[in-house]
């Protein structure tokens, strides 16, 4: 523990001399330069961690935990197996689907598309997308009289509710002037809204009825989608579905899917902690250059308190304390800084957006519409400690050589 004598002297050290400013602007820019890398350490991974945790939960809340496909072609009989899939135990639901990549047409454009071939029964499982979903659209769905398109998607084709969309399919119909792509159009009962792009912009839900005469999936469906209970285990609840399901089918699990893109993001966000670590690395070289710089102004200060009876020991706590400071405050600015920042990021972006009239997080090359924020405390612990560590490891090699001044050589020309 420090003693009093060696907490006045270390406090006294800090506020600079008559030749010291320099010395005391060097110790302070450290400080700043430890409490921004912190900051900044921070505010990225509570960002990146909030893109991870907002995005996986958008795409579980859309994408199946489970998809069943037959090994070769379309899945015949798909209702029997759909009972022995729901009967399994931790299965939570399964729906028969028809997926299929279309170019879709509007009053206004041609866009590419995906239809959705779904029940208005399993439709309405999908939690957020009714969240979002324009009023009465379901019940209309349900009637089998039109189709549900993403809201982004209505936008750019220039589409309305009870307008028509024309969905053009890439399988062709054989008539007497050849062969032609299989179009109708479809009357738009309704919108939904998830706060993704991807999806907003391109998917149009389609009763299963309609999306098998459409793309000729004649008592067929082209995979079953199944939801688990808890999502993190999917890969336990592959052996049971195989034994229910049989041993001729193809099961792909949503960390199977999204393999590359969740493996991209964890990558991403190791490679920029340890990138913006090198700041607060600087700063610790910065707290060296400052403590070796008040080290070199003290000499005489030291010599004499070496003289009167001062330690070795107690000169070495008095500058590990000073240097360990710089850490301890920097650090807990930089902290108190980042979290206020990522609590109320969302605010300042838009704050910054209206100053310079530009956008700073398009929703056009983002799947979220706002920029969401994790606070992890996990995570501002390692940060924190990481940055008192190397504050602390800067601050041994100059309390070490103040305490191997020597009294006689010190006061040799005073």
């Amino acid at each position: 523990m420090l003693s009093t004598f060696e907490r006045m002297v270390a406090f006294r050290y800090l506020w600079p001399g008559r030749k010291e400013t320099f010395t005391f602007l060097v110790a302070m820019f450290s400080l700043l330069g430890i409490g921004f890398g912190v900051f900044t350490l921070i505010v990225v991974m509570s960002v990146m961690g909030g893109f991870r945790e907002e995005l996986l939960s958008r795409v579980l809340g859309l994408q199946p935990h489970m998809v069943v496909r037959a090994l070769d072609g379309a899945i015949t009989d798909y209702e029997p197996l759909v009972e022995k899939a729901r009967a399994v135990a931790g299965v939570e639901t399964a729906a028969p689907i028809i997926r299929a990549e279309v170019l879709a047409r509007g009053n206004r454009g041609v866009t590419g598309a995906l239809v959705y071939g779904i029940k208005a029964d399993d439709l309405e499982r999908k939690k957020r997308v009714m969240h979002g979903m324009s009023a009465g659209a379901l019940q209309l769905f349900s009637e089998g009289d039109g189709v549900i398109i993403g809201h982004r998607l209505a936008n750019k084709l220039r589409l309305d509710i009870g307008d028509s969309i024309r969905i053009i399919a890439p399988s062709v119909t054989a008539t007497a002037l050849g062969s032609v792509p299989r179009a109708r159009a479809y009357r738009v009962v309704g919108t939904f809204n998830v706060d993704m792009s991807e999806y907003d912009s391109s998917f149009v839900f389609m009763p299963l009825r309609l999306a098998q005469i459409h793309f000729k999936y004649r008592g067929t469906v082209s995979s079953l989608e199944i939801s688990v209970d808890n999502p993190d285990q999917v890969r336990e609840m592959r052996a049971p579905l195989w034994q229910a399901l049989g041993t001729d089918v193809r099961l792909s699990d949503w960390q199977q899917i999204n393999a590359t893109y969740f493996s991209v993001l964890e990558v991403e966000q190791n490679v920029m902690f340890l990138i913006l670590l090198l700041i607060v690395i600087v700063a610790a070289f910065n707290i060296i250059s400052s403590m070796i710089m008040l080290v070199k102004s003290k000499g005489r200060q030291i010599a004499i308190l070496r003289t009167i009876g001062a330690t070795r020991g107690q000169i070495m706590r008095i500058f590990f304390m000073n240097g360990a400071l710089i850490g301890i405050v920097g650090t807990l600015v930089g902290t108190v800084g980042g979290i206020l920042f990522a609590v109320y990021i969302e605010p300042i972006r838009k704050f910054v957006e209206g100053i310079f009239g530009t956008r700073l997080f398009p929703h056009e090359f983002y799947f979220l519409a706002q920029l969401p924020t994790r606070i992890d405390a996990g995570e501002i612990a390692v940060v924190a400690i990481l940055a008192l560590a190397l504050s602390f490891l800067a601050t041994l090699y100059p309390a070490w050589r103040a305490a191997k001044v020597d009294p006689v050589e010190a006061l040799r020309h005073e």
